[in-house]
């Protein structure tokens, strides 16, 4: 009695996993037939959703909202996968710039598409939402110390071919040096590093290869990379997660990967893990399962294994290529 409870507490993701394990529900249904006791017990079982109040132990809405969630995340994987790529994108701005979502997912949308997809993205959004990106982004973001930089990366157009100037690369690393000094935190004007012009100029204007080969110069002439500058900064969480999209994705990738799988994560890293396994699956997945076991040290997807259930779980392993 007591195994099945337990078995049935993980199906339901009681105990902090991702989706249901459906097979375990259904199987219950057939083995707990005229058995009330079994669910009494499974309620108990879960003293954080059901509260006694007399005779009854009452569902509270807390469980109802989490399970109802833990339900759509198979459902919401399969729509998002079946949309065209520019549909979906713009979708997904569209959601995070009207409800209170992190700016990264409008980061990733802007940063990790080609210029042509991201093109296309803002033409599904005009046609969808009859307003442009930029215009949604300028004044959903208005009063925050990023909204130059956001504007200036759903705008852009990058050049894409595999020409680099090393000079002008050397000189913006020295700039971006200089910049690095001078914001909050490093003695000097007061003003955040997202919110300095040139800063966001370069980031938002030049080619994906001239900003690795930039951030190679600040590596050298600094003695740290750029996101390590930036990862000591508060404030600066925006601004790192651009330069990480834009030059090391699939670094960035496996690491909002890390956080939807950690222990107590909340409801907006825990989605993530649906976005970057559709988004990405056609794309760089390949490089992103090699930046997650380089950095944590184990597979992909044996971590998604172990914390996912149900058919949202052989989703996922599907769409992370498990088994190549």
């Amino acid at each position: 009695m007591a195994d099945e409870v337990q078995q049935l507490n993980r199906a339901f993701s009681g105990l902090g996993g991702l989706g249901v394990d459906e097979p375990t529900m259904v199987s219950a249904l057939a083995r707990w037939r005229k058995q009330p006791e079994k669910r009494s017990g499974f309620r108990k079982g879960f003293p954080g959703f059901f509260k006694s109040h007399g005779e009854i132990d009452r569902c509270e809405e807390e469980y109802m909202l989490h399970l109802a969630a833990e339900f759509a995340r198979f459902k919401n994987l399969m729509v998002l996968w079946a949309m065209h790529p520019w549909e979906r994108d713009a979708r997904l701005a569209h959601h995070v710039l009207h409800q209170q979502h992190p700016a990264a997912i409008v980061v990733e949308v802007a940063c990790t598409r080609s210029a042509d997809e991201l093109l296309g993205a803002r033409r599904a959004y005009q046609a969808l939402f009859h307003h442009s990106l930029e215009e949604d982004v300028a004044y959903r973001a208005r009063d925050k110390p990023y909204c130059s930089l956001l504007v200036g990366l759903v705008t852009a157009y990058r050049y894409e071919g595999p020409r680099v100037n090393e000079e002008v690369a050397k000189a913006e690393a020295k700039a971006l040096g200089a910049a690095a000094k001078s914001a909050d935190g490093g003695g000097g004007s007061g003003k955040k590093l997202v919110e300095n012009d040139e800063v966001v100029r370069i980031l938002t204007t030049r080619s994906k290869p001239h900003l690795v080969e930039t951030f190679k110069y600040y590596k050298e002439m600094h003695g740290r990379h750029v996101e390590e500058d930036l990862s000591q900064s508060s404030g600066e969480e925006t601004l790192l997660e651009t330069v990480l999209c834009l030059a090391a994705p699939a670094k960035y990738f496996s690491q909002v990967i890390e956080g939807a799988l950690r222990d107590g994560a909340d409801h907006h890293a825990k989605e993530a893990l649906t976005r970057v396994a559709v988004t990405r699956s056609d794309h760089d997945m390949d490089d992103i399962r090699a930046a997650y076991h380089q950095q944590f040290g184990a597979k992909l997807e044996d971590a998604i294994a172990a914390k996912a259930h149900g058919h949202y779980r052989d989703a996922l392993l599907s769409l992370v290529g498990a088994g190549k």
